[in-house]
């Protein structure tokens, strides 16, 4: 059984992500094709625009044999930490190939890159300080693109195995704003949502946007506001990736900023990105303490979102191999599952009671089966 992985998180999914699903079958040439996917929140310190749920559904329907959830605590990190959980997670699931986007599709420079000792959470200061680099890596001629900063992660994660790396070129770019074409990236995608844009084009997901609750990180600012004001410094020390004395940073500029807005724009620092201060303020809002985070276990359990026949099928070969499979929600192992379900509560705080309820059912659920379909 030939099994390919890829790593994605369908924020929504759109049209960019059916065509990695085709050229990951094609290049792998696989019986089963597994995506490791970003859950409620995702890399970039935000909640998804839409549930888990309906994200891993649709990834079936459209070419996925199966869906894994990233867990929270590595799909909420920076590059490193990002990688290691998704390619964890994908070893678990036994697979031989990974196929990921890529800006420059050149998987022998990034290998070169992953091969030697930058950190890859660094890269661009490292960059920007002149530190010298491997000088057939042409790549570094100008700033490296978000998914090949990934890539370079996955690929030294990827060391020492047998997982065999493929890229494919990535259509267009990662923080692209405008939508051009019917691929157009995620970003644009959710720009163009929130300004009440047609995007039917682009992704196969506009009725089911259409129709729930599409959940924004500025939505919590009022309840982040009122935690950082009301709370010790010290005490918001303890809270994972607060460190180098950002809680007095988010106090001070929470103290004089009224929107969420003004808040993440003034936050924004040379020493502090956007993302950091996203992801920061995601684990705030989730009460994660760095103890808790240091005390997880390591990953030896798959939590399966979706899957379809073909998913079955591998499903009932991971238990053969003796793979711990979460098919429950009390089988994931319990300070995860601790972490997930506080999670969930927080991403349907803004919802009423009704899709709440349904999703804090689903959360505590066994995975959906999809009866597989042919996209039209």
């Amino acid at each position: 059984m030939k099994i390919c992985g890829i790593i994605v998180e369908y924020n929504p999914f759109h049209n960019g992500h059916y065509h990695h699903i085709q050229r990951a079958r094609e290049i792998s040439q696989c019986d089963v094709l597994v995506a490791v996917m970003s859950g409620n929140f995702v890399q970039r310190g935000e909640p998804a625009i839409i549930d888990k749920w309906q994200r891993a559904k649709k990834a079936v329907e459209y070419g996925v044999d199966c869906v894994i959830e990233l867990p929270y605590i590595y799909a909420t990190q920076s590059a490193s930490h990002f990688a290691k959980g998704a390619i964890d997670c994908l070893k678990l699931a036994q697979i031989d190939s990974l196929v990921f986007g890529s800006e420059s599709n050149n998987l022998e420079e990034l290998q070169e890159m992953a091969d030697s000792c930058i950190h890859v959470d660094h890269l661009k200061e490292s960059l920007h300080a002149g530190h010298s680099f491997p000088k057939s890596y042409g790549l570094l001629a100008k700033e490296m693109e978000p998914n090949d900063i990934l890539g370079v992660a996955y690929l030294k994660e990827l060391n020492n195995t047998a997982i065999k790396p493929y890229t494919i070129q990535r259509t267009v770019h990662y923080h692209d704003q405008m939508i051009h074409q019917q691929i157009a990236s995620a970003s644009a995608i959710r720009k163009a949502f929130f300004n009440h844009t047609n995007i039917q084009d682009t992704t196969p997901m506009t009725q089911e946007l259409e129709n729930s609750v599409c959940v924004q990180l500025k939505d919590f600012y009022p309840y982040l506001r009122t935690i950082l004001l009301t709370s010790n410094p010290k005490e918001l020390s303890n809270i994972f990736l607060f460190n180098e004395g950002i809680e007095n940073h988010l106090i001070n500029q929470a103290m004089h900023c009224a929107t969420f807005e003004e808040f993440l724009n003034k936050s924004t620092t040379r020493r502090y990105t956007t993302s950091r201060i996203q992801r920061s303020c995601i684990q705030l809002l989730n009460r994660v303490t760095k103890d808790e985070v240091k005390n997880l276990p390591p990953l030896d359990t798959l939590r399966i979102l979706a899957f379809n026949e073909t998913g079955r099928n591998y499903l009932k070969f991971l238990s053969e191999k003796e793979i711990k499979v979460a098919s429950k929600f009390a089988q994931i192992p319990e300070a995860y599952r601790k972490l997930e379900f506080r999670t969930t509560l927080l991403y349907t705080s803004q919802m009423d009671e009704t899709k709440r309820d349904e999703l804090i059912k689903k959360e505590i659920g066994g995975p959906q089966y999809i009866k597989s379909t042919t996209p039209q």
